[in-house]
């Protein structure tokens, strides 16, 4: 443990106090951080102002092992946390996530000014450790090896009044060369489908109409309870709530997408067309050396499958360019895939290695400069076909579900956004009457670009919602009471919109 000499002195515990959580990583760590915030509100905490630069009284950061460069990063805002904490008694710094549980110890001793470490199994325990911390004074490293609760039963802060994730299993059963998920999160466990449905309905009664489920491979769920289609029984459930208008799921592995999952996407119509697959590699040597249970061949069947299910479908993935051993012809199977899968968006990665995967050990480490050859090509290819794939979405008319901080430039285009049912983000010009974030607009495609769509003519159609309810409703509470809403199971509340969907932490 760290001494006394290394914490702020005590504060008066009856004054209100803030807090700060810095997220980082998949959508798994965007859920659980919604789930800490839930946490520490319950615990009479308030939120921060979004502008308080660590100003907050409690500033959580809620970390990722995956991403190149993490440990110095997080150090790196340590550090500049440092002085500020020492000028500030009773501020109280956090670390939690995936990095806290893989480097547990070295936090307080690289950090000797943080107060609390905590893992990705036991995030309930943050108030309690911040409280022993301040009354100890003492940092607190508390990491469990094994999920103590499903952190679903956890009080939550959702801050859209739209969209929800909705956690369906922890853990992945995995074993890819090149990712550290596994050792962090544990083995797979999932959620009895009661229990996912009550939340769901629980959350469509409070005004959300679009929900992602949530898995760090989402479409093995059921590998846990014994039943091999229990994914694809879900998703037909989805469609039997009424008021829930969109359901999408991520991230999904090739190896579990069954044909009864096609079925379900292509029959259940609240299931939206959209889908990511994560290829990671075109080449079956390099998918090998992954421990990928896939090969080229698969992958490609699966895509044909879902085109010929669900025509109008949007296929996203995630690939990883100079991974150990990497020929130039292991390279050109990969453009192969992207030229015959035609992607509507990848999310494309130069491989790094990271610390506890058995590929960072691996010979054939490929050389940065071939390495960064290799991605631009893949970058340039994948844009063009982006952009011709985009550019078949002009003259459509399409069903968008308004979308609130979705458009960097709307305030001075004078325009809104908003998610087709593909998940294409597409700009359209602002109509006379009023459209909440929520609201569905109907639009035509007049414009693509590589990225999104425009819709520059007239709004033809505004369908007013439950869900922009619930937005106008959570805006008004918002400016009456800064610090939120605090709304956990069973009354479940509401989130940011959701991001894009990417392939959780790029490795699935």
């Amino acid at each position: 443990m760290t001494s006394s000499s290394d914490r702020s002195p005590a504060v008066d515990v009856l004054s209100t106090r803030t807090y700060e959580i810095r997220t980082y990583g998949c959508q798994m760590n965007v859920h659980d951080s919604e789930r800490l915030a839930g946490l520490l509100e319950d615990a009479g905490y308030v939120r921060a102002p979004e502008d308080s630069d660590g100003e907050a009284d409690v500033v959580v950061f809620n970390t990722c092992a995956v991403r190149e460069n993490a440990d110095n990063k997080l150090y790196g805002n340590l550090g500049h946390l440092a002085p500020k904490k020492a000028s500030r008694p009773g501020m109280q710094i956090a670390v939690g996530g995936c990095l806290a549980q893989k480097d547990r110890d070295t936090i307080v001793k690289r950090a000797p000014w943080v107060d609390v470490v905590f893992g990705t199994h036991n995030i309930g325990k943050l108030p309690v450790l911040l409280e022993r911390a301040r009354v100890q004074e003492e940092a607190q490293v508390e990491i469990a090896e094994s999920l103590e609760a499903f952190p679903s039963t956890l009080p939550t802060r959702r801050e859209s009044a739209y969209a929800a994730w909705v956690s369906i299993s922890v853990g992945c059963n995995n074993t890819c060369t090149f990712c550290i998920v596994p050792a962090l999160r544990g083995k797979e466990k999932d959620r009895r489908p009661g229990d996912i449905l009550a939340e769901i309905e629980a959350l469509v009664a409070e005004g959300v109409s679009e929900i992602t489920l949530l898995g760090q491979n989402v479409n093995a769920y059921g590998s846990d309870i014994g039943d091999r289609e229990a994914f694809s029984k879900l998703l037909r459930a989805c469609g039997t709530i009424d008021g829930l208008e969109r359901v999408r799921f991520t991230s999904p592995h090739p190896r579990d997408f069954t044909d009864d999952v096609i079925a379900a996407m292509a029959e259940t119509p609240n299931v939206m067309p959209q889908l990511h697959m994560p290829l990671q590699s075109g080449s079956d040597p390099v998918l090998k050396a992954m421990r990928r249970s896939y090969r080229q061949e698969r992958f490609l069947k699966i895509i044909e499958k879902v085109r010929a299910a669900i025509p109008h479908a949007a296929i996203s993935t995630d690939i990883i360019v100079g991974f150990p051993g990497e020929t130039e012809e292991d390279f050109q199977q990969t453009l192969h895939v992207v030229r015959e899968a035609r992607f509507a968006q990848a999310f494309t990665f130069q491989y790094s290695k990271r610390p506890g995967t058995p590929a960072a050990d691996m010979d054939g480490q490929i050389p940065k400069k071939v390495v960064q050859e290799r991605y631009e090509r893949l970058v340039a290819l994948q844009e063009e076909i982006s952009w011709e794939e985009n550019k078949k979405q002009v003259g459509r008319t399409l069903e968008l579900m308004v979308a609130e901080g979705e458009g960097r430039k709307d305030d001075t285009t004078h325009r809104l956004s908003g998610r087709a049912p593909d998940n294409r983000l597409v700009h359209f010009t602002k109509p006379g009457q009023e459209v909440r974030p929520g609201d569905v607009v109907t639009v035509e495609v007049t414009y693509a670009a590589p990225h999104h769509l425009l819709a520059e003519g007239p709004v033809l159609d505004v369908r007013r919602t439950r869900a922009g309810d619930a937005w106008e409703k959570r805006t008004a509470e918002k400016a009456a009471r800064p610090a939120g809403v605090l709304l956990g199971l069973p009354k479940v509340g509401v989130p940011e919109p959701l991001p894009a969907v990417t392939g959780g932490c790029a490795v699935d």
